[in-house]
C-alpha cells in the first residue's frame, strides 16, 4: 500500500494539471482496501478517491486525502469477467475481444479505470457500460467490510450511477463483474461508424474491425492527452423534453438528434458549441478542440481556474442561443 504526503496529483489527471494532496493513499488488494478504510474512519481530513484521472479537473491543491485503487487482475468464468478496479478500461475490452467475448467494442479506448466505469456509467456509440455489469464489489468505508453489490442496485442513468449520488465516497471499489456475449451483434447506427464501414469497403465487420473502427474515430477526433492535456468529452449531451426539440428541429433541420423514448430526444453538445462558434477558439491558455468541439483543452499552461471560466463561459452562450443549460460530465474538484 502507498501511504505517501504532500503528493504531486500531475500523474493522476489528463488535463495536466501540477495540484498536489495532503496525502495519498493507493490499495493493491482487498485487505489493503480495508487498511485504507479503516485510516479513512479515523481520519479528520477530508477525502476524495479517483480513477485514472481522465474525467476529472483540478481546479486547487487538494487539503486532504486522496485514495486510488491500484487492483489488478482478471479472471473468465463463462461469459463473466471480473476485473480489478484499477485495470485500464480499454485494456479489458481488448482481453474480452481475444477471449470470444463481446459486447464492449463500441466502448474501445475510452479512458480510465475499471473503477470508474461503474461509478460513472461510461458510454459511447450507443452503448453503455451498465448493460455489461453484473455486479460491483466495495469496501464501505464506514463499516470495512465487503459489499457485493448488484447491478440494480445502482441505478444506472445516463452518465450517473448511485455512487455519484448518495453514494458518493461511501465505498472503496475492489471488483467489477461484466457479463459478455459469446454472440457478436454490433451495434452501427450511432456516430459515423456506418459511414467508416463505407469508406472501408466493409459490409460485415468483424469485431476486431468493429474495435479499430471505433479506436480510429476516436484517434481522429480526440487529442492525445500527453500532447495536449484533456479529458475528453467535457459536457454531457443534454436530454430535452420533445417539445422543445421539435422547436429547435424547425428553426435548425440539420440538427443531429438522437431518439431516447416517445417524450425525449438527445442533442448533442458539441453541435451546439460549434454553432456558437466555439469550435477550436480558445479563452486564454484553455480552448475547444479544433476537431471536436466537446473537447476543452489545455493549451499549455492553463490553471484548472481557466479549464472553468472557458467551460461557464461556453455554458452562457448555448443557454442563449438555444435555451439549453449543458453540465459538465468531468467532476471538478
Amino acid at each position: 500500500m502507498k501511504d505517501l504526503s504532500n503528493y504531486s496529483l500531475l500523474a493522476h489527471n489528463t488535463f495536466g494539471i501540477d495540484a498536489r494532496c495532503a496525502r495519498f493513499l493507493e490499495y493493491e488488494t482487498t485487505e489493503e482496501a480495508q487498511q485504507v478504510a479503516a485510516i479513512l474512519r479515523e481520519s479528520t481530513l477530508p477525502y476524495i478517491i479517483i480513477g485514472g484521472g481522465s474525467n476529472l479537473l483540478l481546479t486547487q491543491d487538494f487539503p486532504g486525502i486522496v485514495v486510488h485503487s491500484a487492483v489488478k487482475g482478471w479472471d473468465i468464468a463463462g461469459c463473466r469477467m471480473t476485473c480489478g478496479s484499477g485495470e485500464t478500461w480499454d485494456d479489458i475490452v481488448d482481453i474480452s475481444l481475444r477471449n470470444g467475448l463481446y459486447g464492449a467494442e463500441n466502448l474501445s479506448l475510452i479512458p480510465g479505470e475499471v473503477g470508474a466505469s461503474a461509478i460513472q456509467n461510461i458510454g459511447a456509440y450507443g452503448v453503455e457500460v451498465k448493460d455489461l455489469i453484473r455486479e460491483v464489489h466495495a469496501i464501505e468505508i464506514a463499516t470495512g467490510r465487503l459489499c457485493i453489490i448488484d447491478s440494480a442496485d445502482c441505478q444506472y442513468g445516463y452518465r450517473q450511477s448511485r455512487f455519484k449520488q448518495e453514494w458518493k465516497n461511501r465505498y472503496l471499489m475492489t471488483k467489477v463483474v461484466y457479463e459478455f456475449s459469446k454472440t457478436f451483434e454490433p451495434r452501427l447506427d450511432y456516430g459515423n461508424i456506418r459511414g467508416e464501414l463505407e469508406r472501408r469497403g466493409i459490409d460485415n465487420p468483424t469485431p476486431e474491425q468493429l474495435r479499430q473502427i471505433i479506436i480510429d474515430i476516436r484517434h481522429a477526433k480526440l487529442p492525445d492527452p500527453k500532447v495536449m492535456g484533456n479529458a475528453g468529452s467535457f459536457f454531457m449531451n443534454p436530454v430535452v423534453e420533445r417539445e422543445k426539440y421539435e422547436a429547435l428541429q424547425a428553426q435548425y433541420p440539420q440538427m443531429p438528434h438522437y431518439y431516447i423514448d416517445e417524450r425525449h430526444e438527445k442533442i448533442p453538445a458539441g453541435w451546439m458549441i460549434d454553432q456558437c462558434g466555439w469550435k477550436g477558439r480558445s479563452l486564454g491558455p484553455a480552448g475547444v478542440h479544433d476537431r471536436q468541439a466537446l473537447v476543452l483543452v489545455n493549451r499549455g499552461g492553463a490553471t484548472g481556474a481557466d479549464i472553468v471560466a472557458l467551460c461557464q463561459t461556453i455554458q452562457r452562450d448555448v443557454k442563449e442561443k438555444f435555451g439549453i443549460a449543458i453540465y459538465p460530465e468531468v467532476n471538478i474538484i
